[in-house]
């Protein structure tokens, strides 16, 4: 009888995907849902074939040199700025995400987000929270207008779409984008968006909102220059990844009040959020949640769960981010 292949869930994840594995493999599962650190992740992966993973767990080339065995790493999430891609490609591991299935959920999480931060929801709720609502007034609290104005949206991948698309239909917004490449004129008309450079986006939106993935070239992306070009009245939205904002440099700028507030939903050393950010009154601060549907986090462990059962079984995985010779 052929020996089943192993494999780890490196977080705990939904008892019916586990047992959906089961089914295929010898699964190790971290129930406990502690994060593994690289020592920990590297004894765990001996004699495994393959490992679902999460943004806690860095594949990188010391661990592929340490883990021989391992031939499928399925990130449940779409960004994979945990992954070193070249040195799994070299190590002929195939590395796969989790895209499509959590846009539409995290595109109505942005616009939220978006929606708290300009109508000053959290300042407010701490405001009542804390007894000191005594009397009503014209100005109280009066955040920015959502409704006729102008979104920006830097990175316009799938959920830069769906964001445009409810700005534009759902709030008569003006959006405007910027990407690495522009989109063919249909998409443009579907999202009715226009393509502008860098520093029009920022000179220009409202509501800028961050929809770009992580990497060398993102870091910083917006930073102590770029807020300078923005509105004093304009807000800013992260959903995409920690890093893609200086966030010492945004919270200085809230302070100051050179732009109005801010919506973030990830963070640079996430679950650490930088401690100046934690004192400002002007932004919404959320713990990386954009994603968090049981609906969407379901399917996102399912895909995960498809892409390694496939590559083990086919040798084809369903959404791979890299191809091996």
């Amino acid at each position: 009888m052929t020996k089943r292949p192993s494999i780890l869930i490196a977080r705990n994840i939904f008892p019916d995907v586990v047992a959906r594995l089961r089914e295929h493999f010898e699964v190790e599962s971290n129930d406990t849902d502690g994060v593994l650190s690289p020592q920990e992740l590297v004894a765990r992966l001996q004699g495994k074939a393959g490992v679902l993973t999460t943004g806690s767990e860095k594949v990188d080339a010391a661990l592929l040199a340490a883990c021989p065995q391992l031939k499928v790493v399925a990130n449940i999430a779409v960004g994979y700025n945990n992954f070193d891609v070249p040195a799994m490609t070299a190590a002929g591991v195939v590395a796969t995400n989790t895209p499509d299935v959590l846009t539409e959920t995290t595109a109505d999480f942005g616009f939220a987000l978006l929606m708290a931060t300009a109508r000053r929801l959290t300042e407010s709720e701490h405001f009542l929270r804390a007894g000191q609502w005594n009397r009503w007034a014209l100005d109280m609290f009066a955040g920015a207008e959502v409704n006729g104005s102008t979104l920006g949206i830097l990175g316009m991948g799938r959920i830069g779409q769906a964001i445009a698309r409810r700005g534009a239909h759902g709030f008569g917004m003006k959006v405007i984008y910027n990407n690495r490449s522009r989109l063919d004129a249909a998409t443009e008309a579907e999202c009715k968006a226009s393509y502008v450079d860098k520093a029009t986006l920022l000179r220009e939106a409202d509501h800028l909102i961050l929809v770009l993935p992580y990497s060398a070239e993102s870091h910083h992306a917006i930073s102590a220059a770029e807020i300078a070009q923005m509105k004093p009245t304009a807000t800013l939205i992260n959903i995409a990844r920690g890093g893609i904002v200086d966030d010492a440099a945004l919270a200085q700028a809230l302070r100051e009040k050179r732009i109005a507030a801010a919506g973030l939903d990830v963070f640079e050393g996430e679950p650490k959020v930088h401690p100046d950010l934690l004192t400002v009154p002007n932004v919404v601060l959320t713990p990386h949640i954009a994603s968090a549907t049981i609906a969407t986090r379901k399917a996102m462990a399912n895909l995960a769960a498809d892409n390694v059962i496939a590559f083990l079984t086919t040798g084809r995985a369903v959404t791979p981010i890299n191809t091996l010779a």
